[in-house]
């Protein structure tokens, strides 16, 4: 069976380096980051690291891993997610996260799931949609 939950998270921290650029093209970045998450995710420090490809100043696409630990709707333990994100002259960045399988812990062993998320330009709290069964 599959609950859906949602709620929101915060960039607690964001660190970006730039690490390539072709001339004229593609420049890669990676990013450190930091984020805080409550409603059906309770997690007040996550561990996240992204690959970045900015196709232009104002486009791209990214991927990276994060590690959550706290509760899911109540449950213990620690999870990680891989993120899928691309963002265009909006500066939207919509985004899809799957569980890594065999990734849960505690009593959030066994899971799998999926979600979304749109961060907006400007907003501090970016809402997340989330299904996922035990």
């Amino acid at each position: 069976m599959t609950t859906h939950t949602t709620g929101h998270f915060t960039y607690a921290d964001w660190q970006e380096t730039a690490l390539d650029e072709a001339e004229g093209g593609a420049k890669l970045a990676r990013a450190v980051v930091t984020n805080a998450f409550s409603g059906g995710i309770e997690a007040s420090r996550t561990s996240c690291q992204y690959a970045i490809t900015y196709r232009s100043d104002k486009t791209g696409v990214c991927c990276g891993y994060e590690l959550l630990t706290g509760t899911l709707d109540g449950r213990a333990g620690s999870f990680v997610v891989v993120q899928h994100g691309s963002w265009g002259e909006d500066a939207a960045v919509h985004c899809t996260f799957e569980v890594v399988p065999g990734s849960g812990t505690g009593e959030l062993t066994g899971l799998t799931g999926s979600g979304t998320f749109t961060a907006g330009q400007g907003i501090t709290e970016i809402p997340y949609s989330f299904d996922y069964a035990l």
